[in-house]
């Protein structure tokens, strides 16, 4: 079993679909984390050292953000597209776009992501009524954009063991976490069902490892985080005070501070609902691996 401290609200926003934390060490005194709140169209940030959050609204909502590697802003996916974005005193702004699938469907958005140590970006998309398998799994590295799996309702939570050797992906109304195995050429073999959740467990959302290869999940409609250890097995479970819980991410020094975020959607009886919430734990994550941007956009392969 894990250790875990007290779990504490750092932000009592009520962000109506808090996703996307990502952990950035360079930003303030002692670090920052980013976070979204897809349905209000707004741009988070809780800084460490003062416990103040800023907000930022946005033209276009963002569903996530990943660090680039030359240290100039993030790569996001936007609803629509993707974009290389910066963020200053006065907040974010979008500096130019990537080629980005043409075919997607119509009422089709983007969601969720997460890049692997050798730099290359995954990130799904979904029926943004979650109800139709239009979703699909996306690649972006100096190949271009490719689709490497299709069918989903909610392509949700890529997560990548910290060997990099595994990513895991769900399909939020499915209530599966597939594995995959990734080649050193960045393709994606092997798929598999790695968890399935019971009707009291909710629906997988955002998940993120820990440096011992445990999976940390977020639970939909199931009030929790839960961490599954690499062959699949139950080996904690932590209630969190909201309902649905979206994701999670590693962050302060020692990378031993889980950061949770939350949605206020349809839960206005829940007093911390959409709250961004911090535990630390007996076990730390890993640095989150940044994308490593190619010389130009490169064009679509489907």
């Amino acid at each position: 079993m894990i250790g875990v401290s007290s779990l504490e609200c750092v932000w009592a926003g009520r962000a109506q679909l808090g996703e996307g934390p990502i952990w950035c060490p360079e930003r303030g005194e002692q670090g920052e984390v980013l976070f979204v709140d897809i349905l209000e169209g707004r741009l988070h940030a809780y800084d460490v050292a003062s416990g103040v959050t800023h907000g930022w609204s946005l033209d276009e909502p963002c569903c996530w953000l990943v660090a680039r590697n030359d240290d100039d802003g993030y790569i996001a996916g936007l609803r629509s597209r993707l974009v290389h974005l910066r963020i200053d005193d006065a907040g974010p702004t979008v500096v130019a776009a990537w080629s980005t699938p043409p075919d997607e469907p119509a009422g089709n958005r983007y969601n969720d992501a997460k890049a692997d140590r050798w730099g290359r970006l995954w990130f799904g998309s979904m029926d943004d009524a979650a109800e139709r398998a239009t979703g699909a799994l996306y690649r972006l590295d100096e190949r271009g954009v490719v689709r490497v799996d299709t069918g989903y309702r909610v392509a949700n939570g890529p997560a990548i063991s910290p060997d990099g050797t595994t990513l895991y992906h769900s399909d939020t109304p499915s209530r599966v976490i597939y594995a995959f195995d990734i080649t050193p050429e960045g393709e994606l073999t092997g798929k598999r069902k790695h968890v399935t959740f019971s009707g009291t467990q909710g629906y997988p959302d955002g998940m993120t490892c820990d440096a011992e290869g445990g999976l940390w999940v977020a639970h939909w409609d199931g009030g929790r985080v839960s961490r599954f250890a690499p062959d699949g097995r139950l080996d904690e479970t932590i209630p969190i005070p909201a309902s649905r819980v979206t994701s999670c991410v590693f962050a302060g020094r020692e990378l031993n501070q889980l950061y949770i975020t939350t949605a206020a959607t349809e839960r206005d009886s829940e007093a911390l609902a959409g709250a961004l919430f911090r535990m630390t734990l007996g076990v730390k994550g890993v640095p989150s691996a940044t994308f490593r941007c190619p010389p130009s956009a490169a064009p679509l392969r489907a």
